[in-house]
């Protein structure tokens, strides 16, 4: 059976680098991986009086259902006013409610961070890292995937640049080594 590894891209723009990112990384996993883009565009945002009240809205309820048997999780990510966007942090507040129920515990993570700025989103990348100390997600620590510059990365078509495919296959075989050990 294939091991599922949701992807959790921290931009919702139709041109985001960070997609462009993420799907490159996913077309690098062997074939007895099924790489699954979870969609973070209509989650609603937690309010945990819906939890309590049980009345959790459909969207946190598919995806809780989506995520709890995923696997592996990569988280790609820009940064936004030096720290995780809103959208991405919601969905790890949503996963890991009602308390004592989160759907992250366990799941190894990749975290990989992506700029057109020379920084690499270095501020996000830490923050995310911070929160999934807290879930319980253990997560790759080497090599650190800082995707800096990344427009001149991307080649007119919209694919990744060869020379950097090369980087992102070392990323996605040491997170299958990490994953295989920590599953």
């Amino acid at each position: 059976m294939k091991k599922k590894i949701g992807f959790f891209v921290g931009s919702l723009r139709k041109g985001s680098y960070s997609k462009t990112v993420a799907v490159a990384l996913s077309s690098l996993f062997p074939e007895d991986y099924e790489p699954v883009f979870i969609n973070l565009h209509d989650l609603a945002m937690y309010n945990q009086d819906l939890d309590d009240e049980g009345t959790p809205p459909a969207s946190w309820t598919t995806f809780r259902e989506e995520v709890k048997p995923l696997d592996g999780v990569v988280f790609v990510t820009p940064e936004y006013n030096r720290s995780v966007p809103a959208v991405l942090k919601n969905a790890l507040d949503v996963g890991s409610r009602p308390y004592g129920q989160s759907v992250w515990d366990g799941k190894p993570g990749l975290v990989v961070s992506v700029s057109p700025g020379a920084i690499s989103a270095f501020g996000a990348n830490h923050h995310l890292r911070q929160s999934l100390v807290f879930l319980n997600v253990p997560t790759l620590q080497q090599p650190e995937a800082y995707i800096g510059n990344v427009v001149s990365l991307i080649n007119e078509d919209g694919t990744i640049a060869e020379s950097t495919m090369g980087f992102f296959k070392t990323i996605v075989d040491s997170y299958i080594t990490f994953l295989e050990k920590n599953s």
